[in-house]
């Protein structure tokens, strides 16, 4: 398990665990680090695939995430390790194959660096993260006002738990190797929607301001590359990307329906407060 303490790769991780699966999950500091119980912590640096020898040796399934320095070499280490099968986390954009957004290019390279290696894989190509809601906690702390770019972004946002759940199916069994999945939420919802949701479970009267693209572009460039900034422009302003769309996945790969971004916020409300 890479990414094992991530929203998403954590809730792989409780998923496997809770199907009494062996999972090894790759933590920067095992002691320190609380896993669910049989779960055994290993180290490594993805960067550097010779590293992943130990943590790779015997396993049958690895979950990855993308985007690493070499991916070609940490999969020729998998391979040498003896892995059978590799789900990769991607984004819905790889399809777009533009190699011009920074965001697509690390997922296309990724997924073609896996297609390329000879393993079997799964690709997971979910929605927005319905926890994308926590990047407001700042703003929450501060008081009762939501400043949100990308206001009129429609997205079925997916719940982590599902995605989670999605992504052990893929790795328990053979029947979703050479497939790409596309797990989303049950609703396509505006961020001023999630807001408002927010806060009926918070019982707090918060007020949702969505941002300017001026605004939104200044605010961002404070907190990530500018490469990273121009390709959520090109998603969510040029229209590059379409996460409105709901699929049934979740549904068809776990047999329930997904939560619901309401479900979400009830059991993360505390994580607000």
């Amino acid at each position: 398990m890479t990414g094992a303490t991530g929203n998403v790769g954590s809730e792989v991780v409780r998923a496997l665990a809770a199907a009494g699966e062996p999972v090894r999950a790759l933590v920067r500091k095992p002691d320190a680090t609380p896993l669910p119980d049989g779960v055994h912590p290993v180290t490594g640096d993805l960067n550097r695939p010779e590293s992943m020898t130990g943590a790779l040796d015997g396993a049958r399934a690895v979950f990855l995430i993308p985007g690493y320095e070499n991916m070609p070499g940490l999969l020729a280490e998998a391979r040498r390790a003896g892995v059978e099968h590799v789900v990769l986390l991607s984004g819905g954009s790889a399809g777009n194959n533009d190699m011009t957004n920074a965001v697509t290019r690390y997922m296309t390279a990724s997924e073609s660096a896996v297609r390329e290696s000879g393993l079997p894989w799964t690709f997971l190509r979910p929605s927005a993260f319905m926890s994308n809601a926590l990047r407001w906690l700042p703003q929450l702390r501060a008081g009762d006002q939501v400043r949100v770019p990308f206001p009129d972004a429609r997205t079925a946002s997916v719940d982590p738990y599902d995605l989670g759940a999605v992504a052990a199916r893929a790795l328990l069994t053979d029947e979703y190797r050479s497939e790409i999945l596309w797990p989303t939420g049950p609703v396509a919802m505006p961020p001023a929607e999630q807001v408002a949701v927010l806060a009926e479970v918070l019982g707090r009267d918060l007020e949702f301001v969505g941002l300017t693209n001026e605004e939104a572009r200044a605010e961002m460039l404070a907190d990530m590359p500018a490469k990273y900034v121009d390709a959520f422009f090109d998603f969510y302003v040029n229209g590059s990307l379409d996460e409105s769309i709901v699929r049934p996945t979740v549904r068809e790969v776990t047999g329930r329906e997904p939560r619901t971004f309401e479900q979400w916020a009830r059991v993360h409300a505390d994580e607000f407060r």
